[in-house]
């Protein structure tokens, strides 16, 4: 649980929670570029202070052109693993690693004026021609990645997204509608400035949607996006209650109970009318209630599986191995969760080099980077940090 009023305070902070105590509802604001390291706030604390809000509705309010790619991940996977219904609002902007973002809201809600862009990662880096060639291979798989976002939560083709990630493209807020990259258009919210944010641009394309082509729209969706996480779990868990003729208002816990209660009785050849707190259930029914338990555990496993993919992203995001070590690191989380959990919480930061993506600076820092990049790729032979 968040203390009393806990925030993240930092100096014109890229990201701020808003979650006291007692709240049913919590706010995170990005306005800023994602994973910004300038203020001292890296993507791992963000992280954590999403997954530790106690709330069960989270308002994330987005106005920002972009950034690290891998800090975007790590907070679109905390964002979807939590139990909270998520609502994003398109303020302003949604912009490369921010759109990435903006996909793990139950619901996407577009302000008046506002704008998505969404395209291919880009990275610096230097090296000789093998290491340029690993880059390559990374930034192919980085882009099929944020395919997967873009096609799971519009239920759109994955060829549609990828051609529309090749060429950079930007929609508007009924155009993102349409597009099936949010859910809504809300006419009361008017637009933040997007001339603050999008002037700073440098790696676009283009410097917003009244300068970009036209989008080419998909043909048609797959099926409805399956994005209200809190609507199937409760229907799930109604329907059990209603079978086993349990509490309204019973838990979890005490579903799964009941139902392992049912269960043992069948298989012990015992009649159910025997147990009191059971009532019998004809085949159908019983049928139909394994297949709800099976669908429960399924969903269980999603959210957990979704928890470690954002622990070991952020891991990397943290530098403590590379890109090509993630596979191992995820078959070690899978055989021994606290051993491997031990060993990567103890591996030391930056060992491996990152830097943020989609930086809205003045230039100065990108100069300092670069210097700073080639030196450590020299020293470590390793080049490039994805970028959006």
């Amino acid at each position: 649980m968040s203390r009393p009023g806990t925030a993240i305070e930092h100096k014109n902070p890229w990201v701020s929670i808003e979650n006291s105590a007692g709240d049913s509802t919590a706010t995170v604001r990005i306005y800023g570029a994602v994973g910004d390291w300038y203020d001292g706030l890296d993507a791992a604390s963000v992280a954590k202070q999403i997954s530790a809000i106690d709330a069960k509705e989270i308002n994330v309010r987005i106005n920002s052109p972009g950034g690290d790619a891998f800090a975007g991940i790590a907070i679109y996977n905390a964002l979807r693993a939590h139990t909270a219904k998520v609502i994003v609002v398109v303020d302003g902007l949604a912009a490369s690693a921010a759109s990435v973002i903006a996909m793990a809201g139950d619901e996407i809600v577009m302000g008046t004026g506002s704008q998505v862009m969404i395209h291919q990662p880009f990275m610096y880096t230097a090296g000789q021609a093998a290491d340029l060639r690993a880059d390559a291979d990374r930034l192919d798989k980085m882009t099929e990645s944020l395919i997967d976002v873009y096609a799971t939560r519009s239920q759109s083709s994955r060829d549609y997204f990828r051609e529309a990630v090749e060429a950079e493209t930007w929609y508007t807020a009924d155009e993102a509608v349409e597009a099936g990259l949010a859910d809504r258009v809300d006419r009361s919210v008017s637009a933040s400035d997007l001339g603050a944010v999008t002037a700073s641009i440098k790696n676009f394309r283009y410097s917003g949607r009244e300068n970009a082509p036209e989008p080419r729209m998909p043909v048609a969706k797959v099926a409805e996006a399956p994005t209200r996480k809190e609507s199937a779990m409760s229907t799930l868990i109604e329907g059990l209650r209603e079978r086993l003729g349990i509490a309204e208002d019973a838990d979890e816990a005490t579903v799964l109970a009941a139902l392992d209660a049912a269960l043992a009785g069948r298989a012990e050849g015992q009649s159910i009318e025997a147990h009191a707190d059971v009532v019998a259930v004809d085949r159908s029914r019983f049928a139909e209630m394994q297949s709800q338990l099976a669908e429960f555990a399924a969903y269980r496993a999603q959210q957990e599986a979704a928890a470690e993919e954002a622990y070991l992203t952020q891991a990397m995001a943290d530098g403590k191995f590379p890109p090509a070590r993630l596979s191992h690191y995820r078959d070690l989380l899978k055989a021994a969760p606290e051993q491997a959990r031990a060993l990567i919480d103890g591996m030391p930061k930056n060992v491996i080099p990152v830097e943020e993506i989609g930086h809205d600076g003045d230039g100065v820092h990108v100069d300092e980077f670069t210097a700073k990049l080639t030196a450590a790729a020299d020293k470590v032979g390793f080049a490039g940090l994805d970028r959006l």
